[in-house]
Parts: C-alpha cells; structure tokens; sequence
C-alpha cells in the first residue's frame, strides 16, 4: 500500500512540472520581445530541471516497484525481521521497567527549571554526563546575543532524532532507549525536549531583561524598607510592654499577698516578665527577619532557589509535627480515656477506703489504720497498670532509643535502690504487723521516743530531749522493738513502771513493803486499780532488793513518773529513818 502511494505521488510531481513548463511558455509567448532572449535562457534551464526531477522520480519509482518484487518474494524473511525487532524492543522494555526503581534521573536545567530529566547513556557518555553536556549547551542558546527559537530543529539520523541550533550546533540526542525510557516513540520525546528547551530559554531571556532587572531592584529595595519599618515597629511594641511592666510594678508592691510573701517578692516578678519579654522580642524580631528574606530572594531567578531551601527549614519541621500530632490524634484519645477511667477509678478508690478509715465502713479482720496504706498501695498499682496500658500509645514507644533509654533506666533503679525496695517491703510489714501506731511510746534498738511518722521508707521517732531520729524500716523489721504504749490503751490494765531498792536484813519485809507501796500511790500519773505491789528480787549478802511495781496510763511520761517516784521512795524512807542501800555497800564491823 506504501508503495502504491508513492508511485502516485511521484506521477503527479511530474504531472506538474509539465504543467508548469506548459504555463511558463505561454507567458512567454505573451511577453515583449525585449526580454524574449532572457526569458529562453530561463525556460530552457526550468525544462533541464524538469527532466532531472524527471529522472529522479522515475528512479526511485523502479527502486519501490524493485523493492516491492523483493518483498514478494521474500514474505517470510520480512516477518521474521519485524518478530525479531518487536522481541528485542520487548526485553528492552523488560530491562528498562527493572531499571527504573534503582536508576535515578539527572535533571537538564536552566537556573531554576528542570526542563527534563537523563537516565539513559549513549556511548562513553553516562546519564550524567550527558546532562551536565547539556545544561551546558543550553546555557549557550540563552547567552547567544541573538537567539532565535525558530532555528531550533529537530533532524532525523538513522539511530536517533537530533535537536540542532542553527542546522549545526546539536543540542541533544534523542534515542531508542530514551524513549523506551518514558514510553513514548523517539520522534515524540524529541518534539517535546525541544517545546521546552524552546519555552525555558524564551521565559529566561525575559526574566533577565534589563527592565525586569531594573524592576526587581525596585521591588528588592520595597521589600528592605518595608522590614525596617517593621523592625521598628516590633522593637516600639516590646518597649511599651516592658514600660507596662514596669509601671505595674508597683501596683504589686502595694498588694496585700505581695506584701506577705518572703520568697517571691515583685522586684522578682518585674525581672522574671522582662526576661520574658526581651526574649519574646529576640524571638519574634529573628522571626520576622528572617521570613522577610526568601520574599526578597524570590525577586531575583538566581536566588529563587533560595527561598524553598529556607521556607524549608521552617515549613518542614512544623509540617512534620502537624502531620505527626495529627497522626496521634486516635492514640491520644484512647490515652485519654485510659486515663480518665483510672482517674475516677482511684476517686472511689479513696472513697471506700476514707470511709474505712472513719469507720462507716466496717471489714471483718481489717483494721482502721489499714485504711490509708492499703490505698497508697493500691494506688500504685492502678497507676502502674495505666502506665503499662498507656506505654505502647505513647509517641516513640516503639523506638530502639526510646525502648534503650527505659531498660537504662530501669537498670539504675535496680541497681541503685535495692536498700529502699528493702525499705518498702519492711515498710508493708510493719503496717501490717501493726508493731506501734503514730504517737506510741516506743524504743527501737537504742532509741526511745514518741512515733511521730511511718512512711514506706523510715520511722521518725522524738525523744524526751526533742530529738528526732530517722529510723530506716529495715533497720526497724529487724532490731527489737519495745512498745510502751500498747498496753496503756483503754482496753488495757496499764504500763508497769518499776524500780528496784536495796534494804537491809534488820528491816521486816512487811515494813519495807507498806513503805514502798505508799510512795508509789503518792506518785503522779500512778493508778490506784489495779493497786501497786512489790516483789522481793534478791537475797544479797547484806541487804535484799525490792522492786516496786505500779500501773500508768500515761507512758510518754515515764521520765516525769520515776523522778517523782524516786523522791516519794526517799520521804517514806526517811520519815522512819530506814536506810536505803543503794547502791549497795559493805560495812566493817571494828572490835
């Protein structure tokens, strides 16, 4: 069918060169015979171009008519040259498709545009190479002095389209792979490289006009007097605050609270908010210096990159926390929720157990002053539990650095508080064996005092001397403990105080006995019921010892209670003019 087509384009060029002959020596014969003589020389060299073209076409009529018989013959060979190209453009395209995951592109510019992209080589010439070569070309057509987008052509060669400057400088070429590349025919790439090689020179040309030139200084120098006037305007605000700051100081110094208060006072105030207010000022004078610099540096082409790279450095960190919160969104919310049902889980928590505490509550085998450690302890736990529901939600959690920074934490607190896990797990003992309660009279190794605190940790414990002594739990759970006030309570007879003497033979027991029982009843803060009695402890050598023994109520007082017990002792004693014997001592006997 091809070939049909060209034949009959080759008979109707010579029909009209016949025509034309035949139409040119009519006009001849119409023209004066002046130029009669030159207008033979003209036609008899048109009718010798004639039968050149003549020639030619009939030549190349006889080649197709040739060409066609070939292909006649030889059908077989011909489908099998068309099956070979279509498989081998097959795996071409095959190779291409795995290549373009991992072959990056080189970008084709002019200052700032990327007219296209090269992945692709052709011969020693890599992809980029070959970009850099022509970047570097068009630099050239945009710098030429007179530069015509018209002489930009695109000529066929036998492997490839050429886009060429002037029918000779050669731009670009554009082959099979270049096109399999963007699966597009090489014909068609070649049209588009050169529509934007075409657009992108012109558009550049323009930008770098000297009236655009002249424009953009006048816009620049807009710009620049536009952020001074801000400037001025940010550093007149922020001195009318600090002004306003300053003024209200005194308002603060004639307040009442203020006037009262020791640490904080309003001179410290006054400094705190124009600490804040000069760092505002920095803060917000940097900012808005700094956004007004890519508006100036996109007035010129050769600095318009400029202004993406620094709207970048603020534009993308904020964009990547926006995208992260909101991200977080669903993951925050049931944080939230988590929280709010632990939250009111541990108001009724405290609840049950305050109302234990008081006593409207009542539990078989649970004590009321179990009420408030056991909350505590409990309270952890539901805490620690929110926690471990709450982790896996939490921003990062699953981060190896996040992750390494919880075991190395973790490992610090093991290593470092094994003596205060000690201390806590005495202390759970200790409120649950309910050794002594806050305000007992106790002795704790070789301190004596009043409990005032049980915490997880310590006992505090004030001695008669007003001393206080931090007592850890451990040391507490593992010493003995003496409790003076246990048995002083309602429920109980009272604390036994005691004390010993030392009396000799010649005085009857029974004496010594009704003596040492009315110096005790005598004695303050001593219970009359149950009566105090006496004990013989000892058969010395020369005396016997007597231990006076009488209930109290009060055994914070003891020191108070013997002091007087010891003084009434001495007036019984010596109204009846009985010696006492201690301390003990020997008597020599002279003959």
């Amino acid at each position: 069918m091809r070939i049909l087509t060209f034949i009959s384009f080759c008979v109707l060029q010579i029909i009209i060169f016949s025509f034309a002959t035949l139409a040119q020596s009519a006009d001849s014969i119409a023209l004066n015979t002046s130029s009669e003589d030159l207008l033979l020389k003209e036609a008899k060299i048109q009718s010798d171009r004639d039968s050149t073209a003549q020639a030619e076409l009939l030549k190349a009529i006889a080649d197709i008519r040739a060409q066609a018989a070939l292909a006649k013959e030889e059908p077989t060979m011909d489908s099998r040259a068309r099956k070979s190209d279509s498989l081998k453009r097959a795996s071409l395209l095959s190779k291409i498709n795995k290549l373009k995951s991992t072959t990056p592109g080189y970008p084709v510019m002019l200052y700032q545009d990327t007219l296209f992209s090269i992945y692709t080589r052709i011969g020693s010439f890599d992809a980029k190479d070959r970009a850099a070569a022509i970047s570097q070309k068009i630099y050239q057509l945009f710098d030429a002095p007179n530069f015509d987008p018209e002489l930009l052509t695109v000529l066929e060669n036998e492997e490839s389209y050429d886009i060429v400057y002037n029918g000779q400088n050669i731009i670009i070429s554009v082959g099979l792979l270049d096109a399999l590349w963007v699966n597009k025919s090489s014909s068609e790439l070649a049209e588009s490289y050169i529509s934007k090689i075409k657009e992108s020179v012109v558009k550049q040309r323009e930008a770098h006009s000297f009236l655009n030139l002249a424009k953009r200084i006048g816009l620049a120098a807009l710009v620049l007097l536009l952020m001074i006037g801000m400037v001025l305007l940010i550093n007149r605000f922020f001195r009318f605050v600090a002004s306003k700051i300053s003024m209200g100081k005194e308002r603060l110094l004639s307040a009442r609270r203020m006037r009262k208060l020791k640490i904080i006072k309003a001179e410290h105030i006054e400094q705190a908010l124009l600490r804040v207010n000069a760092i505002l000022h920095i803060i917000i004078l940097l900012l808005s210096i700094y956004l007004t610099l890519p508006l100036l540096f996109s007035i010129f082409p050769e600095t318009e990159s400029w202004t993406d790279m620094l709207l970048g450095w603020i534009l993308n960190p904020l964009k990547i926390v926006l995208l992260s919160v909101i991200d977080y969104l669903p993951n925050l919310f049931r944080v939230a929720v988590i929280f709010f049902i632990f939250k009111y889980l541990v108001k009724f928590t405290r609840y049950v157990f305050h109302e234990l505490q008081r006593g409207n509550i009542h539990l078989n085998g649970f004590h009321s002053d179990w009420a408030l450690p056991t909350f505590n302890i409990l309270r952890f736990v539901l805490y620690a539990f929110m926690l471990v529901l709450i982790f896996p939600y939490l921003p990062g959690s699953s981060s190896p650095a996040f992750q390494g920074v919880t075991v190395f934490i973790g490992i610090l607190v093991s290593l470092g508080s094994s003596n205060a896990i000690a201390n806590v797990v005495a202390g759970l003992v200790i409120t649950y064996m309910r050794p002594f309660q806050i305000g007992d009279r106790v002795k704790i190794g070789e301190a004596v005092g009043d409990v005032l605190e049980k915490s997880m940790l310590v006992t505090r414990i004030k001695t008669i001397k007003n001393e206080e002594i931090t007592v850890p739990n451990s040391m507490v759970l593992s010493s003995t403990t003496v409790n003076y006030s246990n048995q002083a309570k309602k429920e109980n007879p009272g604390l036994i105080v005691h004390y010993s003497v030392t009396i000799g033979y010649d005085v009857p027991w029974q004496k010594v006995y009704s003596l040492l029982i009315e110096a005790a009843s005598m004695t303050v803060h001593i219970e009359q019921q149950p009566e105090p009695f006496v004990l013989q402890t000892n058969l010395n050598d020369n005396n016997i010892s007597y231990t006076i023994n009488a209930y109290t109520k009060q055994p914070s007082k003891q020191a108070v209670i013997y002091s007087n017990l010891l003084e009434n002792i001495q007036e019984v004693f010596h109204r009846e003019q009985i010696e006492l014997l201690s301390p003990s001592y020997h008597v020599m006997n002279r003959k």
